[in-house]
């Protein structure tokens, strides 16, 4: 019988976890896994690979630059046929790219679009009625090589970026599930990836969720639903105080009483006219970090709208 074939797999996150779970299951031999060290700022939500991988007994190394040449040396003596990067945070470079037969990257967007960070978020706020998740083939540039896998996944109106991150977690793990006998064998088809078709984005940071009131009111909802927690979440400042909104419904044709934008209440909901008309109903919100529960939001605006601008 010939050796399994041998891969060192660079992953984070949930899709990291899945995706090591489908490489463990078709039984690749992994010699190593390279991974982040937790950053105490950050909301660590989601699983961690490096726990997965003790589970397993595979070593766990966390660099801060897999591109030293000692780093380089130490994944070369290892002589894996594939690497694999899933939801790892960082390129890898070129010496790296070139060490086994075939090098692939898991990315959370139907590729070309949303290429570069933060796919699923920016998938939101552009309104997205459905993504997925692209295993490719890695070149010099960032999520530019030719496709192997994808699968798409429906984004509803009123999915958060933590509801569209679980989906796209199950297409990574189908993706990669249904195509890895075959890329095993070298026998997958790649498709060149088209790059003129989609956008590369940024990563953004937590002020980039600040709304602007000024706005019609579904694109007010996609980035609240963008950011949603476990992420910052998206905020506005009134009367000295910050105020994140969590989470809110829009029904496209429901309007308000005439105005300018503001937050208002009827019996039983808070409400947030948007600039052209257009209604949210804030479901959730918090007021200097303090969860304010969804029966005392009416009562805390009262009987007069407070103007947002």
């Amino acid at each position: 019988m010939s050796a399994a074939p041998r891969a060192v797999v660079f992953a984070y996150h949930n899709v990291g976890a899945r995706c090591l779970r489908v490489l463990l299951a078709h039984g690749v031999d992994v010699a190593l896994v390279v991974s982040h060290a937790d950053d105490p700022a950050e909301n660590l939500w989601f699983e961690r690979v490096a726990d997965l991988a003790g589970d397993y007994g595979i070593p766990v190394v966390t660099p801060e630059d897999p591109g030293t040449p000692e780093f380089v040396a130490r994944v070369q003596a290892l002589r894996p046929d594939f690497l694999f990067s899933f939801y790892y945070r960082l390129m890898l470079c070129p010496a790296l790219l070139a060490i086994p037969r075939g090098a692939y990257n898991m990315h959370g967007s139907l590729l070309p679009k949303y290429r570069g960070r933060a796919p699923v978020n920016w998938a939101l706020i552009h309104g997205e009625r459905e993504t997925g998740a692209t295993l490719h083939r890695m070149v010099d540039k960032p999520d530019a090589g030719e496709i192997v896998a994808r699968q798409a996944v429906p984004i509803l109106p009123d999915d958060t970026a933590r509801d569209v991150f679980n989906k796209v977690t199950v297409a990574a793990e189908l993706a990669l599930d249904r195509v890895l006998p075959a890329l095993l064998a070298g026998t997958a088809a790649h498709a060149p990836l088209d790059l003129k078709a989609g956008s590369y984005f940024a990563g953004r940071k937590p002020e980039d969720g600040r709304i602007d009131w000024a706005q019609p009111a579904a694109v007010v909802h996609n980035l609240i639903r963008a950011v949603a927690p476990p992420y910052p979440g998206a905020f506005f400042d009134l009367d000295g105080r910050r105020i994140v909104i969590t989470r809110s419904l829009f029904r496209p044709g429901e309007t308000g009483p005439a105005g300018q934008p503001a937050l208002y209440a009827d019996d039983t909901r808070l409400l947030a006219r948007c600039a052209d008309g257009g209604v949210l109903r804030i479901l959730s919100l918090e007021v200097d970090g303090e969860a304010i529960p969804p029966s005392a939001l009416p009562a805390r605006v009262g009987q007069h709208p407070i103007p947002l601008l």
